[in-house]
């Protein structure tokens, strides 16, 4: 006989009282920490609990009884349904003080970092229609919102192009309007998803695996250039002809793609980096433009989605190198070489390193495009090319800048860029969690100097720290 599942409580009149990781908010009720999303500190609402362990509890807010005067009303339809952008109901300046808090609190709790005074956080002049990258789905399972189930809505049409539903894999909410990327994302997403229905295009199924639309990528540039890339699923000639004549469409009502590219994928996931991207009509890439620099961007490139906060980065991280022109710098996770080739004029020489080699590749071209003739690029796995012998071969670097993913650094990585002894060390993070539990390992020869966190990604919980560490000077005997 099946256990009774146990009634989890309903909490009510809770004030949130603080923001949490992963775009939640938090409360206390008694000893409990609950962790809800959606809400803001300041709030006062009543609490359905959804998932309980011994010291938290997951929950939804299902009634406001008061509203913090940090709220705003969410500027997006889809807000609160397909998953991203959970901080819409927070003013912007209050989503940077608590981002702010959050690097400074992962800092000193983690990485029981000593820390000067914390430069303010850079705030993105754009916090809406910033990013430059867009990837969409197609799928044959449209998600119907709670509302839509309650009122029993019936669709002709259960096909829909947009973003998957957190937990539900193969369900996709049906996107009209998102705030993310200049609108011409919009109408090119809209315009294909008209066309593919009034054309019976089959949307692919993940269950089965069977179906014709898979993925779709916009990207933009700030030099006005335009990427589209569809992803299919083909296995007959039919279906090949079927797919060039949207492509046709698309090319012919949107002039200003620059770059129409397809891509078949008869596999089982999504990913193109061991596919040939094919050239319907344009370029098979886009330019960036960063300081009359121009960087080559293609469809499997590495870029930051926030153009203008990724310029703001770099000229961090490029003030915190100190650089006067003598310096042998190593760029650690190079990606396309952005970085590197971004702080070349001001370095005798710059050697980046970076485990993907079709980035290294492309770091290496965008060092040719510019006429930057003091850089040199290394694929692999950081780990086993940053080594002793490496660096016996290339010189001791003065600088070390390192922009490493979420995960942080490898312990191998640490140790050798500690006997490598450089001068200064930036320290570019995504994750200031990760980045804290690195910093302590570097602390008994390094000590943090600067700290500047930049926002890239309004509206969520995500934030970018820039650290400075600076060499301890050895104690006199």
């Amino acid at each position: 006989m099946a256990r009774k599942k146990k009634e989890l409580p309903l909490l009510e009149k809770v004030t949130i009282t603080d923001v949490a990781a992963e775009g939640k908010a938090l409360a206390k009720v008694n000893d409990l920490v609950v962790f809800v999303p959606y809400v803001v500190p300041g709030d006062v609402v009543d609490l359905q609990v959804k998932r309980k362990k011994n010291h938290y509890a997951e929950a939804v807010a299902v009634k406001i009884h008061e509203k913090s005067p940090m709220r705003v009303e969410p500027f997006c339809q889809h807000y609160g349904v397909c998953g991203g952008c959970k901080w819409q109901c927070l003013a912007y300046e209050d989503q940077i003080k608590y981002k702010q808090k959050q690097v400074f609190d992962n800092l000193t709790r983690i990485g029981k970092v000593e820390l000067p005074e914390f430069r303010p956080i850079l705030g993105s002049e754009k916090n809406m229609f910033y990013r430059n990258k867009l990837e969409y789905t197609f799928s044959n399972k449209r998600w119907l919102t709670e509302e839509e189930v309650k009122q029993d809505v019936k669709y002709d049409q259960m096909n829909a192009v947009g973003f998957h539903i957190p937990g539900a894999f193969d369900k996709v909410l049906a996107i009209e309007k998102c705030w993310l990327q200049d609108d011409i994302s919009n109408r090119i997403r809209n315009s294909i998803r008209d066309y593919a229905y009034a054309h019976n295009y089959p949307f692919f199924d993940l269950r089965t695996q069977e179906g014709m639309l898979r993925n779709m990528m916009v990207r933009t540039s700030s030099t006005g250039e335009l990427m589209v890339l569809l992803q299919c699923k083909i296995t007959s000639d039919e279906e090949l002809a079927k797919m060039k004549e949207l492509l046709q469409y698309v090319a012919d009502s949107f002039p200003e793609i620059t770059s129409l590219l397809y891509v078949i994928n008869n596999k089982c996931n999504d990913t193109i980096g061991d596919l040939d991207v094919e050239v319907f009509s344009g370029k098979d890439h886009i330019f960036e433009e960063m300081e009359g620099l121009r960087f080559k961007v293609g469809p499997k490139s590495f870029y930051q989605t926030n153009s203008e906060q990724a310029y703001n980065l770099y000229k961090v991280a490029r003030e915190f190198a100190g650089l006067e022109g003598d310096e042998l710098v190593y760029d650690l996770y190079t990606g396309t070489g952005t970085i590197a080739n971004f702080v070349s004029r001001r370095a005798r020489k710059v050697i980046g390193i970076e485990y993907v080699p079709e980035a290294i590749e492309d770091a290496k071209v965008n060092s040719q495009i510019n006429g930057i003739t003091n850089t040199l690029f290394y694929a692999g796995d950081m780990k086993d090319i940053l080594t002793e012998d490496f660096i016996r071969e290339h010189g001791r670097p003065d600088v070390i800048i390192t922009d490493p993913p979420r995960a942080g650094m490898h312990n191998d990585v640490i140790n050798v860029i500690l006997a490598a002894e450089p001068k200064r060390i930036v320290y570019v993070s995504c994750n200031p969690a990760t980045q804290a539990r690195d910093l302590q390992l570097l602390g008994g020869k390094y000590k943090v100097t600067a700290v500047q966190p930049v926002d890239m990604f309004p509206h969520t919980h995500h934030v970018e720290n820039v650290v400075l560490l600076e060499k301890r000077e050895e104690p006199k005997h």
